[in-house]
């Protein structure tokens, strides 16, 4: 089985602990390293969270810090959805490895530098990491397969009403990956709100039994409250995982190729993903955006992965 190897950047986060799991044990993704950048929470906390997610659920690979704030040096944490070490709901083991002692925009390099093959980016925190790498590592470019990112939208936001969370963050880094031209794929809203965290989901969880679908079952939990509170979403998105899903089987999306521009001035719009399903603008298009979700066939790969941690 051919894998495809990947890069997963990240801001733990519920959804992001779960992409994690996903791209360490579905065969057939190689995960090569993790990196962070702040989002979910500050980039202490998601780091920690993330080498804390590796001790859970015995991922091993090489994980670093990246940015702490966005290209324009804005910071802002969604301790409303996440809560204030940015991923609530039940304890974590200590950290089992040390950071790497590079940064994580060198480490993103590094990995693409030395990986025989072209390597896959996948982005489910804001693009402040992918970005940089771009801009620092130009002669690197020609070595990227693809860039998938959870972001974005074709409809509405979730950190202001066109706006989702992790384009708002950064919207100057969304726009220097936009403009890369490099085969992009979009993980918005739209899509992502079809993974829905059912009572089905945690029925499965529970029957499992190991601690590792008790621990999730806990940080779900936690997020589904949270969600319900601010979204009236009782059943919560979980978002990223939908990112490392497209490469396991691209049948688990239906998309459509069109333009994509990063809204940058506006006053109520400013991080809003401008997508031209209909081609009115008669811009280029540069991006696949993810639309609808064989949710049945995520879940699926996604409870396998837990099953699969858990007993690892």
């Amino acid at each position: 089985m051919k894998k495809t190897p990947v890069v997963l950047d990240c801001d733990p986060g519920h959804d992001d602990a779960m992409a994690m799991i996903l791209a360490a044990y579905n065969p057939h993704i190689e995960l090569l390293g993790i990196t962070t950048v702040s989002g979910n929470g500050i980039i202490d906390k998601v780091t920690e969270n993330a080498l804390r997610i590796c001790a859970l659920a015995n991922i091993r690979v090489p994980v670093a810090q990246g940015a702490g704030t966005a290209i324009l040096g804005s910071v802002e944490a969604a301790t409303d959805i996440h809560g204030e070490t940015a991923l609530d709901g039940a304890p974590l083991p200590a950290p089992i490895f040390e950071l790497e002692k590079i940064g994580g925009v060198e480490l993103i390099a590094k990995l693409v530098k030395e990986h025989p093959e072209k390597v896959t980016l996948v982005a489910t925190g804001p693009l402040t990491n992918i970005a940089l790498f771009l801009k620092m590592y130009p002669e690197l470019k020609s070595k990227v397969a693809h860039i998938v990112f959870m972001g974005g939208s074709a409809s509405r936001g979730n950190r202001t009403p066109y706006a989702e969370f992790n384009i708002w963050m950064d919207p100057e880094a969304a726009d220097v990956v936009l403009k890369s031209e490099l085969p992009l794929t979009m993980c918005g809203l739209d899509v992502t709100h079809q993974a829905l965290v059912t009572k089905e989901v945690f029925a499965r969880l529970e029957k499992m039994g190991t601690e590792l679908s008790k621990t999730v079952t806990g940080l779900l939990t936690f997020f589904a409250k949270t969600y319900d509170e601010v979204f009236e979403m009782p059943e919560p998105p979980l978002h990223d995982p939908v990112a490392i899903a497209v490469l396991i089987d691209a049948s688990v999306t239906k998309n459509r190729f069109v333009n994509v521009e990063i809204e940058l001035n506006g006053t109520y719009t400013r991080g809003a993903t401008v997508v031209d399903t209909y081609n009115r603008s008669g811009g280029k298009p540069n991006v696949t955006v993810a639309l609808d979700l064989d949710a049945p066939k995520f879940w699926n790969m996604m409870l396998e992965a837990v099953e699969k941690a858990g007993v690892s």
